[in-house]
């Protein structure tokens, strides 16, 4: 009996105690909890005020850009073709994939031997015609001297008619003589006729002598050209590509065995919007000669080479929209880029006076920028975009001189007041600029220092590169000449070099 009593009164102690921790646990809880409401709960009738970063709009005449992509084209592409069949018989050094050949420089020749018994059949069919020819005009001119011949005969025999028919009327001579005399007279006639048909039959067989001489000229001439196009010479000084000739090899008359490509005659095809394309047009209708900038990244160098638009495609194609416009390339740099190459293309459009510059952040898609007013309130006000430039925007119909939130968060609108923080920048940075964040392509830029042996290397192999050109060649070395180098620049140099 004790034993239970003293049982139950510890069970007692043992749920008293736990009651008692859980009431002083839920004390302390109840106590945090309204020390925090305490420090969080402001004074009655305060207003909250927010930092935001802010800029002026200031007045700029804007120079505004379309950035777009397009690919490197030549206006001179030329397929390689064999003029004859035949076996090849003879190459050129530099008739391979990349080589560069000269104008006129022989490309290769397919073997002459067929073309040449040709040729030469064709001369002695030709003297033949010749020879043909010139007894014709001797027969010719033989007949012509029987025919004269006969007629003058005639003649004779006509004056000895007369003569004998005046003899007989004075009776003088018999009519037997005069009979005799006749007949003379129409042999002689009939030799004439004779005559003449032999020299119709002669020019006749000149003509013929004529036409023959002419088809074997033909014949010969279509022989010299046939063996003519046993060789094949470039038209132009080009590089070669999809050469697919070996010497030895049988080709058939009009195989591809190249393609030809002029290097100075390069030009970028890219396309742009409605829009766009709209603005590029000049006030008459035309196409306005803009000038673009086009970009090539070799090995993390930019390669940037000018030019100027010259026309627009010739239709807009199935399924596509916007327009095709083609820009003439020159200056310096033209000769790195190749057919095919994909490109960053800028165009370059009149410049835009009166307008302000600002982050792409600092209005919605409609326009709408906050303004800060001098009691540093917000204030509303609607903007005309006139371009739209990567991050930056080129607006108009804004109040300059005043102050703008640069980027515009979802807590602020117009009324709410502000504490303004005006960045400290470099006058020169544009607005966007002074907005931009560290971004993942500030990896791009980490520069490492080389050691001499590691620098003395990767010039080695820059200076031994054949196939690059100078241009490229001189960034590529004085960016390995600076104290720090770029990590990306250098990886690529081992990459491509087997480092």
């Amino acid at each position: 009996m004790r034993f239970i009593f003293r049982s139950l009164t510890g069970l007692f102690v043992l749920c008293l105690t736990l009651a008692l921790l859980l009431l002083a646990g839920r004390q302390v809880a109840d106590a945090v909890k309204a020390r925090e409401e305490a420090q969080n709960r402001r004074p009655a009738g305060a207003e909250r005020v927010f930092s935001v970063n802010v800029a002026r709009l200031d007045e700029v005449v804007a120079q505004p850009k379309i950035r777009t992509f397009g690919e490197i084209e030549s206006r001179r592409t030329l397929e390689v073709r064999a003029g004859s069949e035949g076996e090849l018989v003879d190459l050129a050094a530099d008739f391979r994939d990349g080589g560069v050949v000269r104008a006129a420089e022989l490309l290769f020749r397919v073997d002459p031997a067929d073309a040449a018994s040709a040729l030469d059949l064709a001369d002695i069919e030709l003297r033949e015609a010749e020879a043909e020819m010139a007894e014709a005009e001797g027969a010719l001119a033989l007949a012509q001297d029987e025919l004269a011949a006969a007629e003058e005969q005639r003649r004779l025999q006509e004056a000895a008619l007369a003569r004998q028919r005046d003899l007989r009327t004075r009776g003088v001579t018999s009519e037997t003589i005069v009979e005799t005399a006749t007949m003379a007279l129409s042999q002689a006639a009939q030799t004439v006729i004779g005559r003449r048909q032999a020299l119709l039959q002669a020019e006749s067989r000149v003509a013929r002598a004529e036409i023959a001489l002419d088809r074997r000229r033909v014949a010969r001439a279509d022989a010299a050209r046939t063996l003519s196009k046993t060789e094949t010479f470039a038209p132009f000084t080009g590089i070669l590509t999809d050469v697919n000739a070996v010497l030895g090899r049988r080709v058939t008359t009009n195989e591809e065995l190249a393609v030809l490509i002029d290097p100075t005659a390069l030009e970028a095809a890219f396309r742009v919007t409605n829009a766009q394309f709209g603005r590029l047009l000049a006030a008459p209708g035309g196409l306005s000669a803009a000038q673009v900038v086009v970009t090539l990244e070799i090995d993390t160098i930019p390669l940037e080479i000018g030019g100027e638009i010259v026309r627009a495609g010739a239709e807009v194609g199935e399924g596509q929209t916007g327009r095709v416009l083609y820009a003439a390339l020159d200056g310096p740099g033209v000769d790195a880029l190749r057919p095919g190459d994909f490109v960053t293309v800028e165009i370059i459009e009149p410049p835009l006076p009166g307008v302000a510059e600002i982050p792409t952040t600092a209005a919605t898609e409609d326009g709408r920028i906050l303004l800060v007013t001098e009691t540093d309130r917000l204030e509303e006000v609607a903007a005309r975009i006139l371009r739209r430039q990567s991050d930056t925007l080129i607006v108009g119909d804004v109040p300059f001189g005043q102050r703008y939130v640069m980027e515009r968060l979802q807590q602020l609108g117009p009324g709410v007041r502000v504490r303004p923080v005006e960045p400290q920048t470099d006058p020169t940075d544009t607005p966007n600029q002074v907005a931009a964040a560290p971004t993942a392509n500030d990896a791009a830029r980490e520069l490492v220092t080389l050691e001499p042996a590691e620098r003395a290397r990767l010039r080695g192999f820059v200076e031994g590169a054949r196939q690059m050109p100078e241009e490229v060649r001189a960034r590529l070395l004085a960016a390995l000449d600076a104290p720090q180098v770029p990590k990306a620049l250098v990886d690529r140099l081992e990459a491509r070099f087997g480092g």
